[in-house]
């Protein structure tokens, strides 16, 4: 599947609009969900696509050139169809009783999640925050702790929670990415919940194909890839005002340490996009079932992504001229926009980084979400 070039054009053109609404504008989600985006995970059985991942995050790269808020939100918000794919079949049909475009929004940090089992279920109740999309979900995925067991996700319909709006930030504002909060325990029954462990194993009932593929896989790029985007949106930027300069009408068009930075810039998204590309490819030559050592190995990789595209609109900040400093810059905006992608908790490679060359050492691997 491919974006069409219109409604990459309405994406473009909603993008300042979204930016102060602080949400995506609701022409730019229908667009895209008659372009089928949201349906690229659903199953094939409940009228979906069933595609690859490396196909959906090229369609989420070519929505952030032109607003990596509607690529972040968005993709966020149809990547969660594989994990509905994942679940039990009861469920499955429950959601996409309306049709395979549902529109489910997350936040999987248990920290702020009390969970009670009851019989047939789990009573919830908390906050969580950074729900991309939320606003235009009907439903959402909510992270929580089971006693003696570890991470579960819940999955709740819009009646039962509220939004909280606590959005206001210093990027990717588009996201509307507000708080959830249930504030009296609401029942959730245990065909509703996804175990984080069945995920590792890739637990599921839809046959051999993608789905054999472990759901972190697939969700921790979709939090990091939108940069890719962002930083070929900035190069664009550089391409349609070069030599512009308050003092030198030439000189961003001679000038080689400008001429340079585009050049390593370019190259970090470029080698990003290569290694996501490459692993997904690995993995679907795998017969989607790679070794826990490639597991580890392509977390790792993909939580370099947030920092590599850092790197990448700094080289290309310092020299952006003078009008890049002043509140309204698109050069500006997109700077903050992918340096706001770091904050979430998949793109600080530390803990990965230690994960990796342990299980390269012989140590056994100790993270469950890979």
């Amino acid at each position: 599947m491919s974006i069409s070039a219109a409604t990459l054009d309405l994406v473009a053109a909603h993008a300042e609009e979204g930016r102060k609404a602080r949400r995506i504008s609701d022409k730019v989600v229908e667009a895209l969900r008659q372009e089928g985006f949201f349906r690229h995970f659903t199953p094939a059985s409940h009228g979906g696509r069933e595609g690859t991942p490396q196909d959906f995050f090229l369609d989420q790269i070519a929505i952030a050139e032109r607003d990596m808020s509607t690529a972040w939100a968005l993709g966020i918000v149809a990547v969660h169809n594989y994990q509905i794919a994942m679940m039990d079949p009861e469920t499955q049909a429950e959601v996409f009783a309306d049709g395979p475009d549902a529109m489910i929004s997350s936040s999987y940090n248990p920290v702020g999640a009390k969970v009670e089992r009851t019989e047939g279920g789990f009573l919830l109740s908390g906050r969580w925050g950074w729900s991309s999309g939320s606003l235009h979900c009907n439903w959402v995925l909510l992270g929580g702790m089971v006693a003696e067991e570890g991470h579960r996700t819940f999955l709740v319909p819009a009646g039962d929670y509220r939004i909280d709006d606590t959005w206001h930030t210093m990027g990717l504002q588009g996201t509307g990415s507000n708080d959830i909060v249930i504030d009296t325990p609401v029942f959730v029954p245990e065909r509703r919940s996804h175990k984080q462990m069945d995920g590792f194993n890739s637990v599921h009932h839809q046959g051999s194909g993608v789905y054999d593929l472990p759901w972190a896989q697939v969700f921790i790029r979709v939090v990091n890839t939108a940069a890719i985007g962002a930083v070929r949106h900035a190069i664009a930027l550089f391409r349609d005002r070069v030599g512009l300069s308050s003092t030198d009408m030439t000189k961003s068009a001679a000038d080689p340490d400008v001429l340079e930075r585009i050049a390593r810039a370019s190259n970090l998204a470029e080698e990003c996009l290569t290694v996501m590309v490459s692993n997904f490819e690995a993995m679907e030559r795998a017969g989607w079932k790679p070794t826990i050592e490639d597991r580890v190995r392509y977390r790792y990789q993909a939580s370099l992504v947030a920092d590599r595209c850092i790197e990448a609109m700094d080289l290309l900040m310092d020299v952006a001229g003078g009008r890049s400093v002043y509140l309204g810059s698109d050069f500006q905006d997109l700077w903050h926009d992918v340096r706001m992608s770091r904050a979430h908790v998949a793109n600080n490679p530390v803990g990965f980084a230690r994960n990796y060359a342990s299980v390269l050492m012989g140590a056994e691997n100790r993270d469950f979400f890979l």
